[in-house]
């Protein structure tokens, strides 16, 4: 099977030329689409999926949410497949992908509920080897997720957030954005891209949208453990690019940061600490070995030996 050309590749995304609810607009998403705290840019994904497979191709979302990579696949003729640990999510993701079919979308898709980490019993042995594209994003910094409303909205004083929880509980384990710190969300990610690995087709393709976030003023370098992980499960990082959060007008960039994010910037800047709104996402790609079968062979000290040497190479989020 031939790869997809990378000629006309670029390693910066116009993804945001509009808005999210603007690109949401031009397809059909079911009632409490919305509500979901980290949706991925349409266009983002559309780019990702046009870039790194080809129509007739199997798209796979580990961590689908709402279904926007896969109604994004199902418009440009892939075959989606979304996991989603979340019962909530999943049903609407799976709404979502029916309604993209009766709206005309040539490609099929389909939902299974469960945890992306157990992927090989979620998934039915025919697709076992014979994924061509993963396409996904873990969760990452709450304190930049969810919507608001202020008194003139809401009729209550002061600002009200809402939407901005993954789960209605905070205490199951299973769920990734419950994890305690960076390293263990990491590792519970790495099972994930290891679960991967193993339906991925020797040559195929992961790409994983992700961006630093900072805790009490420190920053989580998400980006490069994702890197470390995918190299662990036995990927190879290829790229590393870079989606744009801000629009393009006459040359410059028109920021669209949310409210928690400008919120954490200002007060960080009224205590003298220089931060700036973080206007992009990282887009990290890894190729499965065409040699590969199963989980690397190298024994565990040799693969953390070579994963931090490509970190190193790579370089850490600045």
């Amino acid at each position: 099977m031939n790869e997809p050309t990378p000629s006309q590749r670029v390693s910066v995304w116009a993804s945001a030329p509009t808005s999210a609810p603007h690109q949401r607009r031009a397809r059909t998403y079911v009632a409490g689409s919305a509500d979901h705290p980290a949706k991925m840019l349409p266009a983002l994904a559309a780019h990702a999926i046009r870039e790194y497979s080809r129509p007739g191709e199997r798209v796979l979302d580990p961590m689908c949410g709402i279904g926007t990579s896969l109604v994004e696949a199902q418009h440009t003729g892939r075959e989606a497949l979304g996991i989603e640990y979340e019962p909530r999510w999943s049903h609407i993701a799976a709404q979502n992908v029916s309604t993209a079919s009766r709206h005309g979308a040539p490609g099929r898709g389909e939902v299974y509920c469960g945890d992306a980490r157990h992927l090989t019993r979620l998934l039915p042995a025919r697709y076992h080897g014979r994924i061509d594209l993963v396409l996904t994003s873990p969760p990452y910094g709450r304190r930049t997720h969810g919507q608001v409303r202020i008194t003139r909205d809401s009729g209550r004083p002061g600002v009200t957030k809402t939407h901005y929880r993954y789960a209605p509980t905070s205490r199951d384990p299973g769920n990734l954005v419950n994890s305690a710190d960076l390293d263990q969300l990491g590792g519970a990610f790495g099972e994930i891209l290891a679960a991967c690995t193993a339906v991925l087709r020797p040559g195929g393709t992961v790409v994983v949208v992700v961006r630093p976030w900072r805790h009490c003023g420190e920053l989580m370098d998400l980006p490069t453990s994702v890197i470390s992980a995918g190299y662990r499960a036995g990927l190879r990082p290829i790229e590393r690019n870079v989606a744009l959060l801000a629009g393009i007008r006459d040359g410059g960039l028109v920021p669209r940061p949310s409210f928690f994010q400008l919120g954490y910037v200002r007060d960080a800047r009224a205590r003298s600490i220089p931060l700036h709104v973080i206007a992009h996402e990282d887009v990290i790609v890894f190729r499965k070995p065409k040699d590969s079968v199963g989980e690397i062979a190298l024994p565990l000290e040799g693969v953390r030996a070579e994963a931090e040497a490509v970190v190193s190479h790579w370089g850490s989020t600045p």
